[in-house]
């Protein structure tokens, strides 16, 4: 009874372990130099599907090889610069949604630290096509995308409204909107997109587009994620689109993204 009793305890204490002690994960791969540390991690649902694993390690690490070579070039250039210790850099991979059980949005976070006035990171998005086990686009899922077309210059619209809204609720407003710039009418210079998740299952609300800090506000604005609903793409769908949208954004997706 009493070694029962010891076993539930300590099981116990493992499930309440502190949050941060908790939440750290094992890096899926690692580099340490004199130079630099560097690491990328993967989610569990992104090891759940062993071809997007594979491709996001695989990325991973090429990434890690060259943050380490550009280190090391600054290290034999100047020992100095590192007298407070390597440069680091981590990696990480998450699963924003799932929908229709096919298409899977990826955030993908970098952290980077190399004795600036301040560490960076910036953020980016993968869109993963499971029956196809491979990176695809939102292309399908419209009618046309062309630079400055009709779906383009929609999105865009609903981006910079939806950032505007955002900027207003944390005080942040800037009059002479530089950050426009950075919201292109372009499938590739609009911004990091995902699908959003909704209401109904296998479904997705819209869209979300992810930005880091300074892409659309000073530093200390902190990330932006701008949400376009799917009633606004829906005059622009291609069957495969009005296929995966419909429903809601869920409550709290915005305070979570």
């Amino acid at each position: 009874m009493c070694s029962t009793k010891l076993l539930v305890a300590a099981l116990f204490g493992l499930l309440t372990l502190s949050p941060a002690i908790a939440a750290e994960a094992k890096p899926d791969a690692a580099i340490k130099t004199k130079a630099a540390e560097a690491s990328v991690t993967q989610s569990a649902d992104i090891k759940a599907d062993p071809a997007l694993a594979a491709n996001c390690l695989a990325e991973g690490r090429k990434w890690m090889d060259k943050q380490a070579a550009d280190a090391a070039k600054d290290y034999k250039a100047d020992k100095e610069l590192f007298r407070d210790g390597p440069y680091t850099y981590g990696r990480d991979y998450s699963v924003r949604s799932i929908v229709a059980d096919r298409y899977v949005s990826v955030l993908r976070n970098d952290y980077m630290d190399t004795h600036g006035a301040h560490p960076n990171r910036t953020v980016d998005t993968i869109l993963w096509d499971k029956a196809a086990a491979k990176r695809i686009s939102i292309r399908p899922f419209f009618n046309e995308t062309a630079d400055n077309g009709p779906t383009m210059t929609a999105i865009s619209k609903a981006i910079i409204a939806s950032l505007r809204a955002e900027k207003k609720a944390r005080d942040a407003g800037d009059t002479d909107e530089w950050w426009l710039k950075s919201v292109e009418p372009k499938l590739l210079g609009i911004g990091a997109v995902t699908l959003a998740p909704s209401t109904l299952a296998g479904k997705s609300s819209g869209l979300t587009f992810h930005y880091p800090p300074y892409a659309v506000g000073a530093y200390a604005e902190g990330d932006y994620v701008a949400f376009v609903p799917w009633e606004t793409l829906k005059p622009y769908l291609s069957a495969e689109g009005q296929a995966i949208f419909g429903g809601a954004r869920p409550k709290g997706d915005a305070e979570e993204n």
